[in-house]
């Protein structure tokens, strides 16, 4: 320990070793994932002091974990035994903005928010927008492979990183992707480090793609009496060729929790609410999907009068992870099934509910196909514990049986590494293996998180 601290002394760093400190930083949102203990925490402030931490650290063979805002869902920035933390928020700039090309270069910790807020002023904005895109930086968003409430239209995080800069396990520094519209050379590097949680590489700059602001934008809420026929709703707007900018679903549960905590006149009867959103001929397209939610069931739709309500609608629906943590403990799934079994989706986690005796509240990226089922423990009930691990594990057999995926956007990190190899082929997982050799041939990027060695 002492000859780590001394080597990242000489190196220039400020190793931070106080233990109420390093136990703050040991864990990220995720619920219910036990953190190691770590040998220390080095705030970088460049590139060069990246570059000089990963080189000290492969040196001594001390576990690397590197940090934005610690706000995933999925345990990939917590610490494990012995580990070195590298918190990047500090490396906080936008370096450009360029209109032109409509490209931003961004420091990892850049707030996802700040990137639009940026890039207002020449009429763009950055558009994968997570739920925590307030508080969330952008290094995360990349490395967890973020979706958000646009996905439906705009795409996730990965489509929108032209370019990188990326210090390896051996603390060179690597450049990879463009700033040009098109690029095909060599192999896409860029997207081989999107979603790849920190073990193969330290993101320390990015290229990222910017799009100009919708003209205008018009919003409704549908009312539904079942799930299942506001699934079926989704279903009928994704086959009818309509383009809603945002599709969201919210269950009861998370209805009466937002309600709770901030009362706003939700319906709180109503077994799930649509939201709806359409930025291109938006009141044309809203007449379609309001026509289609009326046919699948919908008791009641309302038109969001004014953009300041339909912001109010959007911003409750941000908040809905924090509403049921006023509920207990929220252990977090995340998994996406084709968008034609939607219906069937919310239907089976329902049934899970009921079979284990646990509150599972549903909201969804309901136009991707992607649920997040919060499930609400007491981990000093053992019981509550074990039926709530029962039932998060369940949702997941039930979206690989149905042909989906057991994360759509929080990554796997520690919480769903034992679920991987369930959903891939054991030739796909081998090669994901000889990835994470290849370019960390020490183990010490994030050991442990997505893969087990």
């Amino acid at each position: 320990m002492s000859e780590l601290v001394t080597a990242l002394k000489s190196a220039g760093l400020a190793p931070v070793l106080d233990a109420d400190v390093l136990a703050a930083h040991a864990v990220d949102h995720a619920g219910l994932v036990p953190a190691g203990k770590a040998a220390a925490l080095v705030r970088a402030r460049s590139t060069d002091e990246v570059s000089a931490a990963v080189q000290v650290a492969a040196e001594f063979g001390v576990p690397v974990v590197p940090q934005g805002a610690r706000t995933g869902l999925a345990g990939a920035a917590t610490a494990v035994d012995g580990a070195l933390l590298l918190d990047l928020s500090q490396m906080d700039r936008i370096l450009s903005i360029d209109p032109v090309n409509r490209v931003a270069v961004c420091q990892p910790g850049v707030l996802n928010a700040a990137i639009s807020e940026a890039a207002k002023e020449f009429g763009l904005r950055y558009s994968p927008d997570p739920g925590s895109w307030q508080i969330s930086t952008i290094g995360g968003n990349i490395a967890t492979g973020a979706g958000g409430m646009c996905c439906v239209k705009y795409g996730t995080t990965p489509e929108y990183v032209l370019g990188l800069e990326v210090v390896l396990a051996s603390g060179e520094v690597m450049r990879c992707g463009r700033t040009t519209a098109k690029g095909v050379a060599g192999y896409d590097l860029v997207r081989l480090f999107c979603g790849s949680e920190g073990t193969l590489g330290i993101i320390t700059e990015a290229t990222l793609k910017l799009s100009p602001i919708p003209a205008e934008r018009l919003t409704l809420a549908a009312v539904f009496d079942t799930t299942a026929d506001a699934g079926r709703a989704v279903t009928a707007i994704m086959a009818s060729g309509a383009q809603p900018s945002l599709l969201e679903l919210i269950d009861n549960t998370h209805l009466r929790a937002l309600e709770a905590l901030r009362p706003m006149g939700l319906p709180t009867e109503a077994a799930a609410l649509l939201l709806a959103a359409a930025d291109a001929n938006p009141a044309a397209e809203l007449v379609a999907i309001e026509r289609l939610c009326v046919e699948s069931g919908a008791a009641e739709v309302f038109r969001a009068t004014d953009a300041e309500e339909a912001d109010a609608l959007l911003e409750s629906r941000r908040s809905a992870y924090h509403a049921m943590e006023k509920l207990g403990t929220v252990l977090v799934d995340d998994v996406a099934v084709p968008r034609s079994r939607l219906a069937e989706a919310l239907d089976a986690v329902q049934a899970t509910a009921e079979r284990h005796g646990v509150v599972i509240g549903v909201i969804a990226h309901a136009g991707d196909g992607n649920l997040h089922p919060n499930i609400i423990v007491h981990p000093e009930d053992p019981d509550s514990l074990a039926a709530g691990r029962a039932a998060f594990d369940e949702i997941l057999e039930t979206a690989l049986a149905m042909g989906g995926t057991i994360t759509g956007e929080h990554g796997v990190g520690l919480l769903k590494r034992d679920w991987l190899v369930k959903e891939l082929d054991p030739v796909n997982l081998a090669v994901q293996r000889r990835l994470k050799d290849a370019l960390d041939p020490l183990g010490i990027l994030n050991p442990g998180k997505v893969l087990r060695r």
